[in-house]
């Protein structure tokens, strides 16, 4: 597994983490959903990503669940504030219940999670409170635009933003045009969440399919797997597919090893190319 630092805050995170929204919260579902997450720790999907929306705080149980038993200091864990709870005092007080969910003392990161009414400055400032009284290790945020960027660094007077948390897949690429440029030059990691899109993959028998399916076979490794690979081809870049099976928790984390070449890259590109002018941030 490739690891990389996570944006500014220098921290050696893998290309490849586990996200957890919408897992099973209950039955033998849960149990199997569980049992993924620690498979994908044992394969060094150590950077888990929840949020106290996922499920009403049951995604974050399910998580201290999961990570029982396991170093904390191997765990890469982050969290997300909802806007409505983002005052400075509401910021602090989400946070601090997050940990109780997830029965830990810190937090590795955490996030806002997308832009709501609440003044960029009263969230900003109570995250840096977080770092300063070590209940978080660095900040960040998510489904922000450069424009949004812009305006949370600025509401920072000690800290930097670590990372991004984005849409971001073979048919949704608008982020590249200006947002990862913005991020890379501000050393902002970018991390994909819904790597797969919400529509099936490309079929077999189209003509980009049959492209996907070559290069995968030139490198021994699934169609699923190489899409992955291509989203953390450059630096600051990591993703986050979710997987309640350990089969597939397994597949994810074989992604993180792949190197893509240049001709690769162009071929995928050719037939699922960028877009050509600038659009709205996608999210979800």
């Amino acid at each position: 597994m490739k690891f990389k630092n996570f944006g500014a805050s220098g921290i050696a995170v893998p290309v490849m983490g586990q996200g957890t929204w919408n897992m099973p919260d209950c039955g033998e579902a849960r149990e199997e959903a569980r049992k993924a997450i620690i498979t994908g720790i044992k394969k060094d999907l150590v950077h888990i990503d929840t949020a106290e929306m996922y499920g009403d705080g049951l995604s974050e149980e399910l998580v201290a669940d999961a990570i029982k038993g396991f170093p904390r200091d191997m765990l890469f864990l982050v969290s997300k504030v909802l806007p409505n709870n983002a005052t400075y005092k509401g910021t602090i007080k989400a946070c601090e219940k997050s940990m109780r969910r997830m029965k830990i003392d810190y937090l590795d990161c955490y996030l806002l999670h997308w832009r709501g009414s609440i003044p960029l400055s009263d969230t900003m400032g109570a995250m840096e409170e977080l770092v300063k009284q070590g209940k978080i290790r660095c900040l960040g945020v998510s489904n922000f635009d450069v424009d949004d960027l812009v305006e949370a660094e600025k509401c920072l007077s000690n800290e930097k933003i670590a990372c991004n948390q984005v849409l971001y897949h073979l048919g949704e690429r608008g982020i590249e045009r200006n947002l990862i440029p913005y991020c890379a030059k501000k050393e902002i990691a970018v991390v994909a969440y819904t790597p797969f899109g919400q529509k099936p993959l490309p079929k077999p028998a189209s003509e980009g399919g049959r492209v996907l399916a070559a290069i995968a076979a030139k490198h021994g490794v699934s169609v699923r797997q190489l899409l992955l690979a291509f989203l953390v081809r450059e630096e600051l870049m990591f993703a986050i597919p979710k997987a309640a099976k350990s089969e597939h928790v397994v597949e994810n984390a074989g992604a993180g090893d792949i190197t893509l070449e240049k001709e690769d890259i162009r071929a995928i590109e050719e037939h699922y190319p960028p877009p050509v002018k600038d659009s709205p941030l996608a999210m979800i």
